[in-house]
């Protein structure tokens, strides 16, 4: 009988190869067995390998056979039967790549719609799927993506946070393409038996007439190729081809190293002689090394080019970044061999062209590596990288126009916290509020994170700590500033506070005051007599004092500084008085309180309308309909209480306490204020809508 991981070896050359992976059938028969659920073929396997031995072109021809759709295009008669899974539905494939691990869960549960509510909700939750005759069969690519900065270490969160708790669910068959280092320990939290690893890079995997057939499609002109002696006869063409795999050999970045010495004997064939083994590279770094020594140039300049875009963060380098960065890791002026150094690297560099018509002209394009392995490769030709880092990161500081986050081009702002977490500079950094407000809150929250909590300065951690409501409301710069304004004072830092009120005089609102309060069941402005507020003998004879504007708090009964609304009950509430001014605490007889009337209410320039976790201001019409929105405040946690005075006094109460903040209406309607959402109770991080396509940030209650 036939093994389901191995076709019998006579009947291989009846057979077509994949079309878009030209091989690797003993990986694809193995993968088969695992979607047919074939007697013996384990529930979870685990596909890994070296940067460019080809797991995610695997994986993608693998898919491509999984999709029902896709299935129809390809000729499936002309394949190894044993290589063809079963017309399926197609499994879940929640993409990694850029991010969290809580994202990818919040993916998986969006997809087959489970109602859960935390993170911690979604196993069970797939477990219960098939006594509903629903299969689970998930396929998470990209592992080693994951994260949206690259220094923080998401893929082993991923790997212990997502995969280690689905492979545990016996009721779930996975597929998942995770870095060497973390396939063992995938491996061992499952008992034998039930798991199989799939290393591109060991022998029992080796696709040698693959590589071949790989090499000599690259070599075609059918497909493009230049047309050489070399490249139109086959004959030629196939003992380039043989020579270019056998030098090769079928291991580490075995697939890569094939392609890019095709591409640089192709963009430039000048000197290259077919018959010479000498110039057929071995590994990545071979290809880079006599690539530059064919065009004249020493293999350190090469190197020096392509390293600001191996340390990169994100999709790639806006071009005009490319020389100074360069500049600043060879610690020499790179700015008068980078216009032929571009040809130099071009076998290796790709352009990326983003068509958002928010993003600024001079970063609509940017300049990134062909692949993964090419930095991988870079990197570690490089003796220091975090000094490299470093002086990347020195170089970005000085690119940020009068030290103005708010002026700061979007590479500089939202990717410097990567440069400096990988540099060991990231705490000295978190000292701007300004930073604070600008920097994309996803990244930044994801680099600060990965500090040690004791690490971070007062300031750090209040951005840590209301990192989540930015996230989860995806607030524009402008809403983060105030937020994090009334973050600064909340925590006792209003040197902060007032540094952010300075560089953005425009800011929604200046918080007044905050106090820690626990138990506040409700808060309204009031007015207190000057008799009541001011002790006798402190008024100047003859002087006439206005009513002093309070804010009062419905506490329980022994809260400091509150008085008992009713002296003989113990159970009843306590009113605990503030001035609305300035936060401090009046001893006064809540009997002599006044509240606004509502007429006065009704004449204030000022209301408010209220959801759980969020309060908008309006400003009144001459005409019922004809508010306009001024701003709106949004919290972590559930209100408690809200009033607004007639000066434009908002005083709100959470879990928290009490803050008052003073609303500036006279400047034009906010935009781009988030939607309101329900309080959620258990803020944790990014989250993401329906699979496959890539989350925003925050969309489930783990926020």
């Amino acid at each position: 009988m036939t093994s389901p991981t191995q076709a019998p070896e006579q009947a291989q050359a009846a057979y077509e190869p994949h079309p878009y992976i030209g091989g690797r059938n003993a990986a694809l028969r193995a993968l088969a067995a695992w979607r047919m659920e074939w007697p013996g073929a384990p529930r979870v396997v685990i596909l890994t390998g070296s940067p460019g031995t080809g797991c995610s072109r695997l994986l993608t021809g693998f898919l491509m056979l999984c999709d029902p759709e896709y299935r129809k295009g390809l000729e499936l008669d002309a394949f190894d039967p044993a290589t063809v899974p079963p017309d399926l539905p197609a499994p879940a494939v929640p993409s990694v790549a850029g991010l969290t691990a809580a994202q990818t869960l919040w993916l998986l549960a969006d997809h087959y719609g489970l109602p859960a509510t935390r993170t911690a909700d979604i196993f069970p939750e797939l477990g219960q799927l098939p006594l509903s005759g629903r299969p689970v069969t998930i396929v998470v690519p990209d592992v080693d993506r994951a994260g949206p900065v690259r220094g923080a270490g998401e893929p082993a969160r991923v790997v212990r946070d997502v995969l280690k708790p689905l492979a545990a669910v016996d009721s779930i068959r996975l597929l998942a393409e995770v870095p060497r280092e973390f396939a063992a320990e995938l491996a061992e939290s499952l008992p034998p038996g039930e798991v199989r690893i799939i290393d591109l890079d060991a022998p029992e995997w080796g696709d040698p007439e693959g590589l071949v057939l790989q090499a000599e499609a690259l070599l075609n002109p059918q497909f493009g190729a230049p047309e050489l002696p070399f490249t139109t006869d086959p004959a030629a063409r196939r003992t380039l081809a043989e020579a270019i795999a056998r030098q090769t050999g079928d291991g580490a970045g075995s697939r890569l190293t094939v392609h890019l010495a095709v591409q640089s004997i192709l963009t430039h064939p000048e000197g290259f002689d077919p018959a010479d083994a000498s110039q057929l590279p071995g590994s990545v770094g071979e290809v880079l090394d006599l690539h530059a020594q064919r065009l004249d140039a020493h293999p350190r300049t090469l190197r020096q080019i392509l390293a600001p875009l191996a340390l990169a963060e994100g999709d790639g380098l806006p071009v005009h970044l490319l020389t100074p960065l360069a500049s600043a890791v060879a610690e020499r002026d790179m700015s008068e061999g980078m216009a032929r150094g571009m040809l130099l690297a071009a076998p290796f560099i790709r352009p990326v062209e983003r068509a958002d018509e928010d993003v600024p002209e001079d970063e609509r394009t940017l300049v990134a590596l062909q692949h993964p392995g090419i930095g991988e490769a870079v990197r570690e030709g490089i003796p220091d990288v975090p000094g490299a880092q470093a002086r990347i990161a020195m170089e970005l500081l000085e690119a940020v126009p009068d030290q103005d986050w708010a002026k700061a081009g979007e590479y500089v702002r939202d990717r410097i916290a990567g440069h400096t977490l990988a540099a060991g500079l990231l705490p000295r950094l978190l000292t701007d509020p300004n930073l604070f407000a600008q920097a994309d809150p996803v990244l930044l929250r994801a680099a600060v994170e990965a500090l040690p909590y004791e690490q971070l300065d007062a300031p750090a951690r209040t951005y840590l700590r209301t990192a989540p409501l930015l996230t989860r409301t995806q607030a524009p710069a402008m809403l983060r500033a105030a937020l994090l304004e009334t973050a600064f004072v909340e925590d006792g830092l209003p040197d902060y506070a007032a540094v952010l009120r300075a560089a953005l005089p425009e800011l929604d609102w200046h918080t007044l005051w905050s106090v820690s309060v626990a138990g506040v069941d409700g808060v309204t402005v009031g007015r207190l007599a000057p008799s009541a507020a001011v002790p006798e003998g402190d008024v100047p004879d003859g002087a006439e004092l206005a009513p002093l504007a309070v804010a009062v708090s419905v506490v329980p009964q022994g809260t400091p500084g509150a008085r008992p609304l009713k002296a003989d009950d113990l159970e009843a509430p306590a009113v605990l008085v503030h001035d609305l001014a300035t936060g401090s605490v009046i001893d006064a007889d809540p009997a002599r309180i006044q509240r606004p009337s509502e007429d006065e209410r009704a004449a204030s320039p000022l209301g408010f309308s209220r959801g759980a976790d969020y309060v908008r201001v309006w400003r009144r019409g001459a005409q019922k309909g004809d508010e306009e929105l001024v701003t709106a405040l949004i919290s972590a946690t559930p209100f408690t209480g809200t009033d607004i005075s007639a000066e434009g006094v908002l005083l709100v109460a959470t879990a928290r306490g009490v803050k008052a903040l003073q609303i500036r209406p006279a400047k034009p309607v906010t935009p781009d204020v988030p939607a309101p959402r329900a309080a959620e109770p258990e803020p944790e991080p990014a989250q993401a809508p329906q699979a496959p396509q890539a989350p925003g940030p925050d969309a489930h209650p783990d926020a």
